[in-house]
């Protein structure tokens, strides 16, 4: 018997494989334009005709909101968990204090339509839009008062690293900085003149921003100098979130996910299972991310978007043995990695570092059952898996 369930468990393990990104029931088939996550539970997604969707519980489920407008919707933030914005058409700005269960609209002072909003602390706020308009509240919205960009192209996207320091990225390859809350904004040189969409620092040097064309640029020291990267598509990019400085995710056009876990050295393709556009990414850590595009779809990733079909592995000469195992696993490797133990539900049970050498697992306290083990180097990511007994 023991032979039987053994060559039941090694088939399975054989013929087992993991999609990277799961489509989520949104309960809309309107166009999804953008997404925030407030923590690891609540997130909020916005988009055409005044959708607010919001979850509670990872995007398990997802309730609409009381918009009280048919604006489409471009940009959400929240600044903490019960306080959050909303910027979209013609100078829409709306404003939460509880969640969402209400949204009531402030007075922008433009009629421009608004495409992003980012909030500093929970008093001071940006949102750009178009014909290069740039606002700023000083009073959690209150009041917004208008600050020259220096530009009249549209502003697609804006970002702060601390209190007074900010880019902002829009058409014609615009990048603009501040390093005095906006009193002045400085031209970049982004080296295209391609549209950009989206822009985002994981650390106060290291910046990255992607557009049309398939356009990746990444700066590593505060946007004085951008440098153009090699994304292998031509697709149009949307949006690009960076849970740290050498792991970044970017979406777009005809389902298009790309990913790099070196900085931008290499980028890799995952599949989203969709071809509609994808406007907006958001992780709330590294592995567990959300994205939303056009029809309403959301998708998420507990794995940082990684197959692990077999016919996925990457050879990055780590081997483990025995398996199947019963109290200790050996893991051994030629270079340096970051390994992640995951049960068969994606989730992380334990993390090590090695460093080119051979190491004794203790998996003695893990149930009987297939477990996942994902190897992170500078070359990429591999995943294994082995049979405790």
């Amino acid at each position: 018997m023991k032979k039987l369930t053994l060559s039941i468990c090694l088939l399975f393990l054989s013929t087992i494989g993991f999609s990277q990104w799961t489509a989520l029931n949104s309960g809309t088939s309107n166009d999804l334009l953008a997404i925030y996550f407030a923590d690891a539970s609540t997130g909020y997604a916005v988009g055409l005709w005044g959708t607010i969707l919001k979850t509670s519980n990872s995007g398990t489920t997802w309730t609409p909101q009381t918009s009280g407008t048919a604006e489409f919707l471009d940009g959400v933030f929240f600044p903490n968990a019960d306080t959050g914005y909303i910027v979209g058409g013609t100078g829409l700005i709306m404003r939460t204090i509880n969640g969402g269960t209400a949204w009531t609209a402030q007075t922008s002072g433009t009629t421009n339509n608004l495409r992003s909003v980012f909030f500093t602390d929970a008093r001071h706020g940006y949102a750009v839009g178009d014909t290069g308009k740039l606002i700023k509240t000083n009073d959690a919205g209150i009041t917004w008062s208008t600050q020259a960009s220096g530009t009249t192209s549209w502003l697609i996207s804006v970002y702060f690293t601390a209190t007074d320091t900010g880019y902002a990225v829009g058409y014609n390859g615009t990048i603009i900085k501040t390093v005095n809350g906006g009193l002045n904004w400085t031209a970049q040189l982004s080296g295209t003149t391609n549209a950009l969409q989206s822009v985002y620092f994981p650390t106060p040097a290291i910046g990255y921003a992607v557009g049309w064309g398939g356009v990746i640029l990444k700066t590593i020291n505060g946007g004085a100098n951008w440098i153009a990267q090699s994304s292998g598509t031509t697709n149009s990019l949307r949006s690009v979130m960076a849970p740290n400085s050498t792991t970044v995710y970017v979406i777009g056009g005809n389902g298009t996910i790309l990913k790099t876990v070196n900085g931008g050295t290499t980028w890799t393709t995952q599949t989203s299972g969709i071809s509609y556009w994808l406007n907006s990414v958001c992780f709330t850590n590294t592995n567990t991310g959300y994205a939303c595009s056009d029809a309403g779809n959301i998708l998420k990733t507990t794995n940082g978007g990684v197959s692990v079909a077999e016919n996925d592995l990457l050879d990055l000469h780590i081997n483990i043995f025995p398996n199947p195992a019963s109290d200790y696993l050996i893991i051994e490797t030629t270079e340096k990695a970051s390994i992640e133990i995951l049960n068969i539900e994606g989730q992380i049970l334990k993390k090590l570092e090695v460093n080119g050498n051979k190491i004794n697992l203790d998996i003695s306290i893990f149930s009987s059952g297939v477990y996942i083990i994902k190897a992170i180097t500078d070359k990429g990511i591999t995943t294994k898996r082995f049979l405790k007994e």
